[in-house]
């Protein structure tokens, strides 16, 4: 793949999860945080926690104006939600699900989108037909907690591609590639195949990119299978799969990763592998 290729994605995609968050969560964000308490708490104890930084470290004007500048780019690249999602949302997610029973969880990142084609039990993922990578066969069984079979029960899944790019974040991809919604049989299976997805960089010519160079960060995600399960009466499980041995697994930029999120595919005849991954929801509360 082309650097222009690349670079055009990455300068892109900032702005498509930004208009994302704004079409998908907006709404229901504003009604969760009404109480005037609550939200004096939490600005306080964060603004207070800037101030102690400053003061712990002696930061002068000059950095002080730099940061300035940097949140207003971070802004005008449309990063926020990248950002935030990167470094911040696998510690919300992690009190969130503190009192999980059922499978655990992390974070959904950036690049969710809903709606995405409804397939039957037994499917492929939506691909190009020329669509490069290792065959995968990911199946399992969706239950409760108590071990019920889950009928009907809905996995979206969506991905990036051998190349590490996601479908309507990146040019040039089809509007589906790799995005479904697989529902559950009688007794809560299903069987999917697709490919495995590589490791990526996030974004590294925007603001973000910019912080990561001056930090001397690494930029990279492992490869992963994103998933949202739901089913009546259960919560919805938000998970990410990582593959055992694989890069960036044990440094994952956005601290993502899980041991109990981390699957082992196994080889098959025909050159592909497959992996057997169980999912178990909590109920609704």
């Amino acid at each position: 793949m082309s650097d222009t290729t690349l670079k055009a994605t990455a300068a892109a995609s900032g702005a498509s999860a930004t208009d994302r968050f704004r079409t998908d969560k907006t709404v229901a964000s504003g009604q969760a945080v009404a109480d005037t308490e609550r939200v004096n708490t939490l600005a306080t104890e964060l603004i207070s926690a800037v101030h102690d930084v400053i003061r712990r470290n002696q930061v002068t004007y000059e950095e002080y104006n730099a940061l300035k500048a940097w949140l207003i780019s971070v802004g005008e690249d449309g990063e926020w939600p990248l950002f935030l999602d990167v470094w911040i949302e696998h510690v919300v997610e992690e009190v969130a699900g503190a009192e999980r029973k059922g499978s655990k969880g992390t974070i959904e990142g950036p690049y969710y989108v809903p709606g995405a084609p409804a397939l039957p039990s037994v499917s492929t993922l939506p691909m190009r037909d020329d669509e490069s990578g290792t065959p995968l066969l990911f199946q399992g069984q969706v239950t409760g907690v108590s071990g019920e079979p889950l009928s009907g029960a809905l996995l979206e899944m969506w991905q990036a591609d051998d190349d590490g790019l996601y479908a309507q974040f990146a040019p040039g991809i089809p509007e589906w590639n790799l995005r479904g919604a697989v529902e559950t049989d009688d007794e809560g299976r299903f069987a999917v195949l697709t490919v495995q997805p590589a490791p990526y960089q996030i974004p590294t010519d925007g603001s973000c990119g910019a912080l990561i160079s001056a930090a001397g960060w690494h930029p990279w995600r492992p490869a992963h299978l994103h998933l949202k399960v739901s089913a009546p009466g259960h919560e919805t499980l938000t998970a990410q799969l990582y593959f055992r041995g694989g890069e960036h697994v044990e440094d994952d930029v956005a601290s993502a990763v899980k041991p109990e999120l981390v699957i082992d595919p196994r080889p098959v005849g025909d050159g592909g592998n497959q992996v057997t991954y169980d999912l178990v929801l909590d109920p609704a509360s």
